[in-house]
């Protein structure tokens, strides 16, 4: 079962849409995501191997604020 960001993945979704159960990750920034990877949009979450996982892993957590970071900001305005 895929985690990123503290998440975890629906199994059964399409990644397009798993991406988005990621707080600050919207569809446009999901579909962003997988042209940088160049992972298929339709491939379900449970398909997707180690090495993917860990792509999408580093590329979130190394450009874009999402989750605990974000949360923190927008309460602090």
């Amino acid at each position: 079962m895929a985690r990123i960001a503290g998440v975890v993945f629906p199994a059964e979704k399409q990644v397009h849409i798993a991406l988005t159960y990621i707080y600050g990750i919207g569809d446009s920034l999901a579909a962003k995501i997988l042209t940088e990877t160049d992972i298929d949009s339709n491939t379900r979450a449970n398909e997707l191997s180690e090495a993917e996982v860990s792509l999408l892993k580093t590329l979130i957590e190394k450009n874009y604020r999402v989750e605990g970071d974000l949360r923190r900001e927008v309460l602090s305005h």
